[in-house]
């Protein structure tokens, strides 16, 4: 792979330091220029990054530099506006940031942005690419654990936050299979933000797969916190927690750990460097099931979008779901999920700059 891709990342902020670590480690990417609104912002990415070219309006940047590779970093709502933007210009590939979107409609436009422009969609899901998790994959598919039967996460940074991650593990162990119903139950009684959209302040959600497998997720309902799951069998079980594997079958006498590879995807970090060489894979033809393809990052923001519409229409719900809206908005705003405790937060306002104590009112 001789060539060498042109990077330009949208949004400065904490994640883009991951994603631009990732391509200034990748001997196949250099990153030419960064858009971000905030002047400060802008100028440290640059500098740390070393970075040749800066804008403050990133359309700007999308016309006049010739981007092989768009990272869109920006916080949650801008996601959608952000992508499809890019894919507009006809980048090799558009490398979106988890959550894929914070409603279904949003999702879908962006994958039809990247399909009618023949850009190549990624989500940021990079957990996908440790190597724990792989080999958690192959092991089901295998049957080491016999006929999965449950499985079961729980985190406490929330369901659109690190929680997506969680859903997206059950979606990849499971070998990404189209999810049937959702059940879920979401608590919010205070005026709760993050990254600038409304969320929950807990919920619970179990999961319909095929073969009448069922996943369970909860957030924010004890001090648990496992980017991943315990998924139990019909002759094991399996318990992952980043990039941590421990597992049980009826051949392994007992407990046993699976060491992670050192020089690949042996920690969270890494991760991130092997998203950036696999999106040169995918853009070479030699990588054509790509971890982190938008359908994945689509279908774990579906099963979200079902848990907050299960919540509202108090009912099992069917997937495909039906629902373009983000259902937790429908909710609030119609008065089915009212704020009892009134006040405005972000739990994510530390990351804004300067005076502003939220980032949705300063847009």
């Amino acid at each position: 792979m001789a060539a060498k891709y042109r990077i330009g990342v949208i949004a400065a902020g904490r994640i883009a330091r991951e994603h631009g670590r990732g391509w200034a480690e990748c001997e196949h990417t250099e990153i030419v220029a960064i858009g971000d609104a905030h002047p400060e912002a802008l100028a440290s990415y640059a500098a740390d990054f070393n970075v040749p070219n800066t804008y403050l309006d990133y359309r700007e940047m999308l016309d006049k530099e010739d981007l092989d590779i768009v990272s869109v970093c920006s916080w949650d709502p801008q996601h959608a506006e952000m992508t499809i933007a890019a894919c507009s210009r006809r980048p090799k590939a558009v490398l979106c940031e988890k959550p894929m979107a914070i409603s279904l409609g949003e999702a879908e436009a962006m994958v039809i942005a990247a399909d009618r422009n023949q850009v190549k969609l990624a989500i940021g899901h990079q957990r996908r690419f440790y190597s724990c998790w792989r080999e958690a994959r192959r092991m089901v598919a295998d049957g080491a654990i016999g006929k999965p039967q449950r499985l079961w996460s729980a985190i406490t940074a929330g369901m659109m936050n690190t929680g997506t991650h969680c859903i997206d593990f059950q979606l990849y162990a499971l070998g990404d299979p189209q999810a049937e119903w959702v059940m879920g139950a979401v608590e919010r009684h205070t005026d709760h933000f993050v990254f600038g959209h409304r969320v929950e302040d807990r919920c619970v959600g179990i999961i319909g797969y095929p073969d009448g497998v069922e996943g369970v997720i909860e957030n924010e309902m004890n001090k648990q916190y496992q980017v991943g799951a315990t998924i139990y069998g019909e002759d094991g079980m399996m318990v992952v927690n980043d990039n941590s594997l421990r597992y049980m079958t009826a051949t392994s006498n007992g407990w046993q750990d699976f060491s992670p590879e050192e020089d690949a995807t042996g920690g969270y970090g890494n991760a991130f460097v092997d998203q950036a060489y696999g999106i040169c894979r995918w853009i070479e033809g030699d990588f054509e099931d790509y971890y982190g393809k938008a359908e994945h990052g689509k279908a774990a923001t579906e099963i979200m979008m079902g848990v907050y519409e299960s919540a509202r229409m108090h009912e099992r719900v069917a997937l495909p779901l039906q629902t373009r809206a983000n259902p937790l908005d429908v909710a609030v705003e119609e008065g089915r999920i009212p704020v009892t405790r009134p006040g405005f937060w972000d739990e994510r306002s530390f990351l804004v700059r300067g005076e502003g104590m939220s980032w949705i009112k300063e847009q």
